[in-house]
C-alpha cells in the first residue's frame, strides 16, 4: 500500500516559513541589506549627440521622399545625453559598468562625474579586483558607504582624494591602524559615520580622525568601549566646524569634556552606560547653540533631563527605552512653557514630530527681520528636522531589535512616520524597524497578529510597496523585509497581494544585488504559503524568477538559495505550479542545490522541493523527470545521511515520493538508498514525527519491490520498523506497518519478525492504534505471517533470496482475509 505525501502544501507550508534576517549585516557571502545615497545629479555631457558619438549611421530617405520604416523607428543610439544619463543614475555600479560597455558613446557618459559621486558598496566585498575596476571613475567620488571593517583598508585603492562622506555598517573588525590610514588619506571628510560595535576602536584613533579631518562637520561612532576625555577635546580643537557628534554604545564617556564645544549642535549618547548624569547635565545645559540631544537607551534621571532642558537653544530631546524615566513611580512632568520637543514614552511623539518635521510649523522670526535672517532660521528648523528623523530611526531599530515595550504604545506611527522622510537612509532604517518590531519569535518565525495588522490598517503595506520601488537597492532590501515578514500573517498577506505586492517582489528576485533578491524571495516564500496566492505568484514570473536564483548564486548565496528554494517547495505542492516549475528548469536547479550545496538550510528546502515535485506522479511526469536528472537520486540517499535532521526528514520524504516510480525505486537501491534508509531508520526512533513517518514511509515505498524486500531484511531493516511501530505518533504507526506488511510477504522477513517480537508489536497496533489504516494493516500482517503456507519453506531455505511474494502478491492475499481479523 503506497501513500503520497505532499511536504509544505497547505498544511505543511506554515512550519516552513523562513526566519527573519533583522539588521544582519555580513559580508558578500551572507545575508542581506545594502543601502542608499544621495542620488547622482543629471548633468548634460559635454559631448555631442549620442548618435553622432556612438556612430549610428544616417538613414537616407527614399526616393519618394518618405522615410523608410527604419527611419521612423527611434534608434538607440539617438536617444539624448539627458535620457542616457538619467538611465546610467538609475542603476547601481555594475549595471552602470555594463552599459556603457554598449558603444563609445555611452562609454563616455557611463564615465560622467555625475553618476560616480556616490556609491553603496555594502552589499559587496570591497576587494582589490573591485578597487581596480572602480579606481579609474572614483576621481571625483563625494560619498561612498562601505560594509566591514575588512572592506575599509580597500577604501584608499579607490583613489577618490576629494571624499566628503564616509559611512561603514559592522565595523567590529575596524581597528585603528586601518581606521587611521584611511582618514590620512581622506582630509576632506566632513561626515564620518562608522555603526554596529566599532569596539577595536579607541580614543587614539579618535585623536587621528580629529588632526586629519579638519573639515569634519559630522562624526558617529558606535561602540567604542571608551571615549576619554583627550579625544573629545580635540576634535572641538581641530575641527572647528564639527556641528554633530554621536557616541553611540560606548561604555564610558567623559561627560565634562564638552566645555569648549561651542559650535556643537546636536549630540547623541544613546544607549552609553555609566554616564554621570549630574555631570552631563551641568555641561551640556551651559552648550549655547546645542539644538538637538539623543540620550535614548541611557539611564538619564528626571533632574537631569529637566537642567538638560534648561539649554538655551535646546529644540528637542529624544529619550525613548530610558527606564529610570518611564518606570519610576513619579511620572516625569514637563515645564507647560519649555519649546523644547522630548520625545518619549510619557510625551506625545506624534504631535512633537508634527511641530518638529512640518515645515508649516517651522516659525520664522518677526517681520521687521531681514529675509536672510528668516532663511537662516528655516534652513536650521530643518536640520534640526532631519537630524530628528535620522536619530529617531536609530533609536527605533534598537529598541525593536530588544523589542522593548516603548514602542508598544507609540511605535507604528513612529515608525510609519519615518517610512514616509525624504532621506533615504531614514526610510531604510524605519522598514528594517517594522520587519523587526512584528516578529516577537525569531526562532519560529512568530509575528504577532496585533502588530501586523495594526500596519497594515495604518496604511503601511502602501508605504512599504512604494519603497520597494525606490531605485535604491538599500531600501529595496528593507522594503522587501519587512513585507516578507508581515506577510506571515495570513490577512497581511491578502493585503499584499491585493495591492499588487507579488508582481512587485517578482521584479525584485531578478535584482542582481543580493541582498534584494534574498529578501524578495524570502517575500515570494510566505506568501507561498497561501494557497490562493500560488497562482498569481506563477503569473506574476516568479517561478522563473526564484529557479534563476539558484543558478545566479551558485556559490555563497545561501541566505538566497534558502529562500528561492523554499519558495519553490511551497509552489511545487500545486500541481499546476509544479509543472511550471519543472518547465522553467526547476528540477535541475533544485537539483544542483542538492548536490552541491553545504548549507544545510538551503539542502533541506531543496529536498523538500523535490519531494513536492514528485508527489504529483499520478498528474504528470515530474516523479519521473526528477528520478531522470543526473545525480538527483545520489544526492538525496546522501543526504539521509546529514547531521541535520530536517535535512535528513525532507530527503527521506523526497525518496519516499519518487520510490511510487518503478525505476526510480530500482535506481535509489542502487544508489546505496536501501542501505541509508535502514541507517536513519534505526537512528531516528528518539526523532521527530516528520523524520520516523518518512523513514518508514521511504522504506515502505521501496518494500514494494521483491528484490528491495529482501534487501531491507536483510540490512537489518526488520527491527527498526518494529521500533517505530511503538512510536507515539499515529501517521508513524501507518508507515512502519505498511513497511512491515509489504516485508511479511517474505518469508524470511516473516521469520525475521517473529524473532525481533514483531508480533506483540502488530497485536498491540491491532488493538491500541488510533488510527483505523495501521490497526488495519497490522491485522493483514499477522494473518499472512500465520497463515502457514510459507512455514515449511522458510525453516528449508531460509536465506534463499528467491523466495517471498512482491507486494501485489500481498494484496491479492489479503482481500480473502476475512474482515473480523480486526
Amino acid at each position: 500500500m503506497q501513500m503520497t505525501q505532499i511536504i509544505g502544501g497547505a498544511a505543511d507550508d506554515m512550519s516552513n516559513k523562513r526566519r527573519r534576517n533583522v539588521n544582519v549585516a555580513v559580508d558578500d557571502q551572507e545575508q542581506q541589506q545594502a543601502v542608499v545615497y544621495k542620488k547622482a545629479r543629471i548633468t548634460s555631457s559635454p559631448t555631442s549627440s549620442a548618435a553622432s558619438t556612438c556612430g549610428a549611421p544616417a538613414v537616407p530617405a527614399t526616393e519618394s521622399g518618405v522615410e523608410s520604416d527604419a527611419g521612423r523607428d527611434a534608434h538607440w543610439t539617438s536617444l539624448p545625453d539627458e535620457t542616457v544619463l538619467g538611465l546610467f543614475n538609475l542603476l547601481n555600479h555594475r549595471d552602470r559598468a555594463s552599459l556603457a560597455s554598449v558603444c563609445k558613446g555611452w562609454q563616455v557618459l557611463g564615465s560622467s562625474p555625475s553618476l560616480w559621486n556616490s556609491l553603496d558598496l555594502r552589499s559587496h566585498s570591497l576587494n582589490s579586483e573591485m578597487v581596480s575596476a572602480l579606481a579609474g571613475r572614483c576621481s571625483n567620488l563625494e560619498a561612498l558607504k562601505f560594509r566591514r571593517g575588512a572592506s575599509a583598508s580597500s577604501i584608499v585603492g579607490l583613489q577618490a582624494k576629494g571624499l566628503r562622506e564616509l559611512s561603514g555598517d559592522c565595523c567590529s573588525q575596524l581597528s585603528d591602524a586601518t581606521l587611521s590610514m584611511v582618514v590620512a588619506r581622506h582630509a576632506n571628510l566632513e561626515s564620518l559615520l562608522l555603526g554596529s560595535d566599532c569596539e577595536r576602536v579607541t580614543s587614539e584613533a579618535l585623536k587621528v580622525i580629529a588632526v586629519c579631518c579638519p573639515k569634519l562637520r559630522r562624526l558617529c561612532v558606535s561602540g567604542v568601549l571608551k571615549v576619554e576625555r583627550d579625544a573629545i577635546q580635540a576634535l572641538f580643537q581641530h575641527c572647528k566646524g564639527l556641528t554633530e557628534l554621536g557616541f553611540l554604545d560606548s561604555h564610558t564617556i567623559d561627560e565634562g569634556a564638552f566645555g569648549g564645544a561651542s559650535s556643537l549642535r546636536f549630540l547623541s549618547v544613546a544607549g552609553c552606560r555609566c554616564i554621570v548624569w549630574s555631570t552631563a547635565a551641568h555641561w551640556w545645559s551651559k552648550l549655547p547653540n546645542l539644538a538637538g540631544l539623543d540620550v535614548s537607551r541611557t539611564d538619564i534621571t528626571p533632574t537631569a533631563l529637566m537642567q538638560v532642558l534648561a539649554g538655551p537653544e535646546l529644540r528637542v530631546v529624544c529619550a525613548l527605552n530610558c527606564p529610570v524615566l518611564e518606570e519610576g513611580s513619579n511620572p516625569v512632568t514637563l515645564p507647560s512653557s519649555k519649546k523644547t520637543v522630548v520625545l518619549a514614552r510619557f510625551t506625545d511623539v506624534m504631535e512633537g514630530l508634527d511641530a518638529l518635521l512640518s515645515p508649516s510649523n517651522w516659525k520664522e522670526e518677526a517681520g521687521s527681520c531681514a529675509r536672510s535672517r528668516c532663511g537662516g532660521r528655516a534652513r536650521a528648523d530643518s536640520e534640526v528636522a532631519k537630524w530628528t528623523e535620522w536619530m529617531l530611526s536609530h533609536a527605533v531599530l534598537k529598541i525593536a531589535e530588544c523589542n522593548a515595550p516603548s514602542l508598544l504604545k507609540q511605535g507604528i506611527a513612529m515608525m510609519l512616520r519615518l517610512v514616509q522622510s525624504a532621506q533615504e537612509d531614514v526610510q531604510e532604517r524605519a522598514a528594517s524597524a517594522l520587519a523587526t518590531f512584528v516578529v516577537v519569535d525569531d526562532e519560529n518565525a512568530t509575528v504577532d497578529s496585533a502588530r501586523a495588522e495594526a500596519v497594515m490598517n495604518g496604511g503601511g503595506i502602501a508605504l512599504l510597496l512604494g519603497l520597494a520601488k525606490s531605485c535604491r537597492e538599500g531600501v529595496q532590501s528593507e522594503a522587501a523585509k519587512a513585507i516578507a515578514n508581515l506577510s506571515v500573517n495570513t490577512e497581511v498577506a491578502k493585503r499584499v497581494a491585493l495591492e499588487g505586492g507579488i508582481s512587485i517582489l517578482a521584479g525584485l528576485a531578478r535584482s542582481r544585488n543580493r541582498w534584494v533578491a534574498e529578501e524578495a524571495a524570502g517575500g515570494l516564500w510566505n506568501l507561498s504559503v497561501g494557497e490562493e496566492h500560488k497562482g498569481a505568484i506563477a503569473g506574476a514570473g516568479a517561478i522563473e524568477a526564484l529557479v534563476g536564483l539558484a543558478f545566479k548564486w551558485p556559490a555563497g548565496g545561501e541566505g538566497v538559495l534558502e529562500r528561492a528554494a523554499g519558495a519553490l517547495a511551497n509552489l511545487a505542492a500545486d500541481d499546476k505550479c509544479s509543472m511550471e516549475v519543472a518547465v522553467a528548469g526547476g528540477v535541475r536547479a533544485l537539483v544542483r542545490l542538492a548536490r552541491f550545496c553545504n548549507h544545510e538550510g538551503v539542502q533541506e528546502q531543496a529536498a523538500r522541493a523535490l519531494a513536492n515535485l514528485a508527489a504529483h506522479g499520478d498528474s504528470n511526469g515530474n516523479n519521473a523527470a526528477v528520478g531522470r536528472e543526473e545525480g538527483a537520486l545520489e544526492a538525496l540517499v546522501q543526504l539521509t545521511c546529514s547531521n541535520h535532521e530536517g535535512v535528513r526528514q525532507e530527503a527521506a520524504g523526497a525518496l519516499w515520493n519518487l520510490s511510487f516510480d518503478d525505476r526510480n525505486r530500482e535506481a535509489i537501491a542502487a544508489a546505496g538508498g536501501v542501505e541509508a534508509l535502514v541507517a536513519l531508520a534505526q537512528g531516528c526512533s528518539s526523532g521527530s514525527q516528520g523524520l520516523q513517518e518518512r523513514a518508514a514511509g521511504a522504506l515502505w515505498g521501496l518494500s514494494v519491490s521483491e528484490a528491495n524486500s529482501i534487501a531491507i531484511g536483510r540490512e537489518g531493516g526488520v527491527a527498526p520498523l518494529i521500533t517505530l511501530a511503538h512510536s507515539d505518533f499515529e501517521d508513524v504507526h501507518e508507515t512502519a506497518v505498511g513497511a512491515l506488511w509489504n516485508l511479511v510477504f517474505n518469508p524470511g522477513n516473516a521469520l525475521r519478525m517473529v524473532e525481533e517480537e514483531g508480533v506483540p508489536a502488530l497485536v498491540h497496533l491491532c488493538s491500541s492504534s488510533r488510527s483505523k489504516m495501521a490497526r488495519f494493516m497490522a491485522a493483514l500482517a499477522l494473518a499472512y505471517m500465520f497463515d502457514g503456507s510459507w512455514i515449511v519453506e522458510c525453516g528449508e531455505q531460509r536465506e534463499d533470496s528467491e523466495l517471498g511474494g512482491s507486494k501485489e502478491t500481498g494484496v491479492a492475499k489479503h482481500r480473502c482475509v476475512r474482515a473480523n481479523v480486526f
